[in-house]
């Protein structure tokens, strides 16, 4: 077999989704960056404080994702197999999904901020600048569940074009509220950390507003009513629960594991606070391409998988790891060049900004492992049927060798900063040989018939 596919439509297809998936991933990042800059600017305080806010919001965007990664690839295959009233049946069980988690996790933020925060960090300041903004922008959850979840069901038909208008549109607004509401400028007042959360949560209820209106408007293959979200198809939620359930825990305990390292790093001191909120802003703006890699990868897996075109689906698979090999490399050099000219616009101490290099140091190594493991595990291996190995692998990585390193590094042997940083990213290059194994045996590809039944093709 070729290690090359000779198909020109899929490099255009494959580029064309990483292009759109990717510029809007910018922008979405964007969002959190405008934040970052004008809070840093406005008070070191207020930067730490929405960054372990957005800790929270990093958590229900994850849950949310694993949702809509499980739309996606249950829609692409029914798109690839030409059955589109299946696809309204899963768009509307991923909306009940995502809601029901959204909501639920709003109830306890907004009761419970300063609580929820107190795990993150011991800075009692911090917290206090946190629960301001986290009481408001918790409101968000909900209308960014719902924009995602129909995003990932247009998606599935490959229409993506929507997702970059949507995010652009959120970008903007967020940039000019908050320069308006954190600063008071043009006779409106100076809210602070307030101001930020509200000029967030305004952008997420318009950019909720646009989707809609585009699905109602635009001239698209299938169109998703009010009324296919009323009712859930009790069979379509329970190949669902199968398919995307593993999913679901998997973002669960990623999402979890990465509070607890803000948890650790956050009782390192204010500097470590700071330094991590800036690396790994940076770091999210740099690698969207791979994440876009990723998602790019699972429609076309999925669709192919759909239309039961097994030596495609062994080929696109050869071809793409190389991609992503190169891609990590590009990612890499990328942010290790730019690390000093992107923090000159940050307002931190001179310890916070010396941190936040070498932590980008480390993570512009790192991030090459990250470019092949995490697109080729989730791209390619969980849209191609088998969505529980990287529940497995993730969870034995991060219990059991990152997370009680990291701890004995911070608060037993008394490591560095540094130190306990790259120990906490050090899963990203050791599970590059898991990945290749796995991947190159191609016992991953099953098909998940109308009956409901999951098989190997």
């Amino acid at each position: 077999m070729s290690l090359f596919v000779r198909e020109s439509l899929f490099y255009k297809s494959f580029f064309k989704l990483i292009f759109f998936i990717g510029l809007q991933n910018v922008i979405t990042i964007g969002v959190n960056l405008s934040d970052n800059v004008i809070l840093g600017g406005y008070s070191e305080t207020a930067l730490s404080g929405a960054s372990l806010a957005n800790q929270i919001q990093f958590f229900v965007s994850m849950l949310v994702m694993g949702v809509s990664e499980a739309v996606v690839i249950l829609g692409s295959r029914f798109w690839g197999a030409n059955q589109l009233n299946p696809m309204k049946k899963i768009s509307s069980v991923g909306m009940a999904v995502a809601l029901t988690l959204s909501m639920s996790i709003w109830i306890v933020v907004y009761f419970f901020p300063a609580q929820c925060l107190s795990l993150l960090t011991n800075e009692q300041s911090i917290i206090a600048e946190g629960a301001q903004y986290l009481k408001i922008i918790s409101f968000s959850y909900v209308f960014f569940a719902i924009t995602n979840i129909l995003l990932a069901s247009l998606r599935s038909m490959q229409i993506v074009k929507i997702g970059l208008m949507v995010s652009l549109s959120t970008l903007v607004i967020n940039i000019c509220l908050n320069y308006l509401l954190v600063y008071g400028h043009f006779g409106f007042p100076r809210m602070g950390i307030s101001g930020s959360a509200i000029g967030t949560l305004i952008a997420r209820v318009i950019e909720t507003i646009i989707v809609i209106l585009f699905i109602k408007k635009a001239k698209i293959p299938l169109k998703f009513t009010f009324t296919d979200y009323v009712k859930i198809d009790l069979p379509m939620l329970k190949q669902y629960l199968k398919i995307g359930s593993p999913i679901l825990i998997a973002n669960f305990i990623w999402a979890g594991a990465m509070g607890i390292q803000t948890g650790i790093l956050g009782h390192m001191g204010e500097a470590s606070i700071a330094a991590n909120s800036v690396a790994t802003t940076i770091f999210q703006l740099v690698t969207v391409v791979i994440y876009a890699s990723s998602s790019a990868t699972a429609v076309l897996i999925g669709k192919a998988v759909g239309e039961g075109a097994l030596d495609r689906v062994k080929a696109y698979s050869k071809t793409l790891q190389i991609l992503f090999v190169l891609i990590g490399i590009i990612t890499g050099l990328v942010l290790f060049f730019t690390k000093d000219h992107v923090l000159s616009f940050y307002a931190i101490s001179d310890e916070s900004k010396a941190l936040a290099v070498q932590f980008m140091t480390i993570l512009s190594i790192t991030v090459c492992g990250t470019a092949y493991q995490m697109p080729t595990l989730i791209g390619i291996v969980r849209s191609g049927g088998d969505t529980k190995f990287t529940l497995y692998n993730d969870f034995i990585f991060m219990f059991f060798l990152v997370l009680p390193l990291s701890y004995l590094s911070a608060f037993v042997f008394h490591f560095s900063p540094i130190i306990t940083f790259a120990v906490l990213k050090s899963d990203q290059i050791l599970k590059c040989v898991v990945a290749f194994i796995k991947v190159n045996r191609f016992k991953w590809i099953r098909s998940f018939d109308n009956n409901h039944h999951n098989h190997s093709l």
